[in-house]
């Protein structure tokens, strides 16, 4: 299941696509089924129904094909506002960690960006004037669709709501300057974005194979494979899940395959598996 959010008749309501270029929106999946999902992301991911609702779409198959709607990406708007943890993975793509000159860490490195860093798809990316060198990276990010705490990697992607594409960015200049300047360098405002699909896992297929790519200018900068990966998703999410709870709308950010150096008027793009691209422009402040 991947949901979107819709804005096509006035008011922003969750839809599910329906194959390429369709979608049904809840509010005639209620009408169909006598449910009573929620009519906006941010509550089915927030209140945790997103798998519910992937069963009964499931169960659905074929009933619901007359709702179908045409659909345009254009028309999709933010898939919800976060206000739980944005939770970030450093090097933790081997040939990553090599480019700039890091060893392998024997745990996860990991570091909490605000939510006030968050931009809408679109939206754009602000060039801080107080940084000469900011860089977007695109990674695969996790949606926790339930309170999740002391779990085992078996059981931790069972606890994820989907999957989304993410660009984080770092004012590299800052960081370079002394390592702990970490979270001042990601949290300038428009430094992180999601979407604007969120796909169940079952959507992806083998994660291990999962592609991400960090696109400038319709140019690949760097791309791997999720196998690639030092820490793999679900030992991120339990290895995590013994330092806190995970909620139900907090955003797990895995790690980027490489980063592209930003200028104003550049479009930097986040690649995941075969989910529609994140887009940004960017701009000076």
């Amino acid at each position: 299941m991947r949901l979107v959010t819709w804005t096509g008749h006035g008011r922003p309501e969750a839809a599910i696509l329906h194959g390429s270029d369709r979608h049904v929106r809840i509010r005639r999946l209620n009408a169909l089924l006598g449910s009573r999902w929620p009519t906006s992301v941010a509550t089915l991911v927030h209140a945790g129904l997103v798998e519910g609702l992937r069963a009964e779409w499931q169960a659905s198959a074929g009933r619901a094909d007359a709702l179908a709607e045409p659909t345009d990406p254009a028309l999709w708007g933010p898939l919800f506002a976060p206000r739980g943890k944005l939770w970030g993975i450093g090097l933790n793509y081997a040939a990553h960690a090599e480019d700039l000159g890091a060893g392998r860490p024997d745990e996860p490195a990991s570091f909490l960006k605000p939510v006030d860093a968050c931009v809408d798809p679109g939206q754009g990316i602000v060039l801080p004037a107080a940084s000469q060198r900011v860089t977007a990276e695109a990674e695969l990010g996790l949606v926790m669709g339930r309170v999740m705490r002391d779990v085992t990697p078996d059981e931790a992607l069972a606890g994820v709501a989907g999957a989304v594409a993410v660009l984080d960015q770092t004012a590299e200049d800052i960081l370079q300057k002394n390592p702990r300047f970490l979270t001042r360098a990601k949290s300038f405002d428009t430094f992180f974005s999601f979407g604007p699909v969120l796909a169940t896992l079952d959507e992806l297929g083998d994660l291990d194979r999962v592609r991400v790519a960090t696109v400038r200018n319709g140019e690949v900068v760097r791309e791997n494979t999720v196998d690639h990966m030092l820490f793999a998703p679900a030992d991120l999410v339990a290895f995590h899940s013994r330092v806190f709870s995970w909620r139900p709308g907090d955003i797990l950010y895995t790690g980027t395959p490489g980063a592209a150096a930003l200028s104003a008027g550049d479009v930097v793009e986040a690649h995941v598996a075969d989910l529609p691209p994140l887009r940004q422009p960017v701009r000076s402040a």
